[in-house]
């Protein structure tokens, strides 16, 4: 887990504490429109009403459209760091990135409902396809950092993190897109749980006879 921080570190202004309530409601907003109209088709002007702040306020946020989705991304990230961090040392290390998988889900949204959208709108629209990959490649660099420290010592074992950490996030992907071709109808987590049982028993099924 992160340390706490010392007691003479300054704290946010009042000035900054608006600034980050501000874009943390702009992100949410976007986010809900992006998933109700299409990212596409959802407007700059759009997201600054629903957040009640002005155009020019937006764009000294965030430059684009695409910004707004990669700083929500971000913060998944961070859940995710912070997730598997906050494992027991003695857990396995593939149970700790598991584990971190799915404490990320409830975190996407509030709700199932949402949560599907969230996933739908990321996954499935292609102009966030590069935002979708970026995502990923931050989580692939986040789980391989956190699981070399849970490795026991080996000399390939940044190699092993970064082989794992690959292998979660395509059990986590694929459960995501059963979970879509589903239409989101089971909850995510036991079907997360399902693809990696899955995953784990292909790497010792057995061979198949020759005829």
């Amino acid at each position: 887990m992160k340390p706490d921080a010392p007691d003479d570190q300054p704290k946010p202004g009042l000035r900054e504490r608006k600034q980050a309530r501000a874009r943390n409601t702009l992100i949410a907003e976007a986010m809900r429109l992006f998933s109700a109209k299409g990212y596409d088709e959802t407007t700059v002007d759009e997201i600054a009403d629903a957040a009640e702040v002005s155009r020019r306020t937006l764009f000294r946020m965030f430059e684009t459209k695409g910004d707004i989705v990669l700083a929500w991304t971000r913060g998944m990230t961070q859940t995710l760091t912070e997730a598997l961090a906050a494992c027991p040392a003695d857990m396995p290390p593939a149970d700790a990135m598991m584990h971190a998988f799915t404490s990320l889900v409830p975190r996407i949204a509030a709700n199932r409902q949402d949560t599907y959208a969230f996933v739908f709108l990321i996954e499935k629209t292609p102009s966030l396809q590069t935002v979708s990959l970026q995502k990923y490649g931050k989580w692939e660099d986040c789980l391989a950092d956190g699981l070399a420290r849970r490795i026991a010592e080996r000399k390939n074992r940044k190699t092993a993190a970064r082989l794992m950490a690959r292998c979660g996030i395509a059990i986590f992907r694929t459960a995501l897109d059963e979970w879509i071709r589903l239409k989101g109808r089971p909850a995510l987590v036991p079907l997360l749980q399902n693809t990696y049982a899955l995953q784990s028993s292909l790497w010792v099924a057995p061979v198949l006879a020759e005829p």
